[in-house]
Parts: C-alpha cells; sequence; structure tokens
C-alpha cells in the first residue's frame, strides 16, 4: 500500500490529518501560513482516500490501520515528534496515537471532533453512513449527493456546502474504496470512553464549529472533549462567522499557536 504525502518548510514537524471522505488538501484549505511562518508541514492522503492507494481489505480502516499508517509516515520522514492536526477522522486518529504512543506527540489540535463513544453504535447513524457508501458505490459523486440529500444548515450555506462536497469527492482515484471507509471509519473506536482523554500530557487545542454551520460535528461533543483533557483550550466560532475549521489561514494561526507552546 503506498500514501501520497507532500512536505514544505522546515522546522517543528507539523503533521496534517485530513476527514472522511476528504483530501490532504482539506485542513488548512491550501493555506501555506504554517510553512512560512517557520513549521514542516506533512500532509498526507489517508488509506483509500485521494491519490494514496486501497487498504489490502475492505475492512481495513479502523482506527488501529489509520494510527499505524500515521506512525508509517513519520518513520518514513525521520520525524520522532510531530505536532498533529486533524480533523474529524483525522483528529480521532491523532488521538489514537498519543494514547498509545505518547512519545511521539508534541502537541495535539483535535478540529472538529465527532466521536461519541455514547452513540458510535447507533443504527439510525451507522445506517445513514451505510447509505452514503452505496450512493458513492453505485452513482459515483452524484449517487453520494442523492444519498446525502439536502443540506441540513442555513439556506444561505447549502449550495457551498454541495459544492465542497463535489469538489472533496472528485479528487479520489478510488472512489470504491472511500465508500469502504464509509462503511468502516464511523463503526471504528479510536478509545474506548471520553475518560480516557484525561491521560494526555500535551499541549491540546480543541476546535468547535456552532452546530447550525456544521451539525454533523456537534458543538457539545467539542466542548466535552475539551474538558475531558487536562489543559485543553477550546476555539468557537465567532457568531454569524464561518466556522474557524472552514478558514485556512485562520485555522493555520491556531495550529502555530499550539506549535509555539509545544
Amino acid at each position: 500500500m503506498t500514501l501520497s504525502a507532500v512536505e514544505a518548510g522546515e522546522g517543528i514537524p507539523v503533521v496534517l490529518l485530513h476527514g472522511l471522505t476528504a483530501t490532504r488538501r482539506y485542513v488548512v484549505m491550501g493555506s501555506r501560513s504554517l510553512e512560512r511562518s517557520g513549521y514542516r508541514v506533512v500532509a498526507y492522503d489517508a488509506r483509500g482516500h485521494g491519490r494514496s492507494s486501497p487498504a489490502p481489505t475492505r475492512e481495513a480502516y479502523q482506527y488501529e490501520d489509520l494510527g499505524k499508517d500515521l506512525v508509517a509516515v513519520l518513520d518514513e520522514l525521520g520525524i520522532d515528534r510531530a505536532v498533529l492536526a486533524g480533523a474529524s477522522m483525522g483528529a480521532h486518529t491523532a488521538l489514537w496515537l498519543a494514547l498509545r504512543s505518547p512519545d511521539r506527540v508534541a502537541g495535539l489540535v483535535v478540529i472538529t471532533p465527532g466521536y461519541d463513544p455514547d452513540t458510535n453504535d447507533d443504527p439510525a447513524r451507522l445506517a445513514r453512513w451505510d447509505a452514503l457508501a452505496d450512493g458513492l458505490e453505485r452513482g459515483g459523486v452524484e449517487g453520494f449527493v442523492e444519498a446525502y440529500g439536502e443540506p441540513d444548515v442555513p439556506e444561505a450555506w447549502r449550495e457551498t456546502v454541495l459544492r465542497v462536497i463535489r469538489q472533496r469527492l472528485a479528487l479520489h482515484e478510488h472512489p470504491k474504496a472511500v465508500a469502504d471507509a464509509l462503511r468502516v471509519v464511523p463503526r471504528a473506536r479510536p478509545f474506548g470512553a471520553l475518560e480516557e482523554l484525561g491521560r494526555l500530557d500535551v499541549p491540546v487545542t480543541v476546535v468547535a464549529s456552532d452546530d447550525e454551520a456544521d451539525p454533523g460535528h456537534p458543538r457539545g461533543l467539542a466542548d466535552t472533549y475539551a474538558a475531558a483533557i487536562p489543559g485543553a483550550r477550546l476555539v468557537t466560532d465567532e457568531p454569524g462567522k464561518s466556522p474557524v475549521a472552514w478558514q485556512g489561514s485562520q485555522l493555520s494561526r491556531v495550529i502555530a499557536e499550539l506549535a509555539a507552546r509545544a
């Protein structure tokens, strides 16, 4: 299996990890301010996503698989310890590693977490992900969009959300692998209980999005993560503004502030 990655800049290593159905571009949205600020930035497409090859089996998209890929990237690039900044699936992958190999992690930026141990096995939630996987597998990008339906966001943002979904999905060389990931990742568990986050002993920033803009990543869950992690800083959206997680330059500043503390 081959992972596709890019690297730029020199300094403290910062590794960017994207979310499910996204690619390496969709963490800081193409912003280059981190490398210009003196950081060595690494971004890679998760297995089955973007230009990376599919997993060796359709089931191999567990967080253990994704976490071991992250370790492989660090090892390949000679990085002993890095700041990890991940969105959703990427955030949970980073937490998986931080809880198991804390010596490899200098700091964490946990962007819009979506994993809730209490609701992870909810049948209606999993059926929704399976429907998206079926739509993508049978009908490609438009099949996914049809299964997705009307975005549950204010009308002013609906067109933008659908446009971004189409743009993200068009970047995958192996869409059937993404469909496999859609069936496995939502069932996977990066850790058992939220109380486990209390073991983290590195600087952590949690970036939350308001529910109006991003109902799939509840603001209350991000608040819970921040409360469970000792000393964590919580970054939230400004009322009426686009989410911080959607603004590459603003998110890059948040990551740089954490990296400076780490």
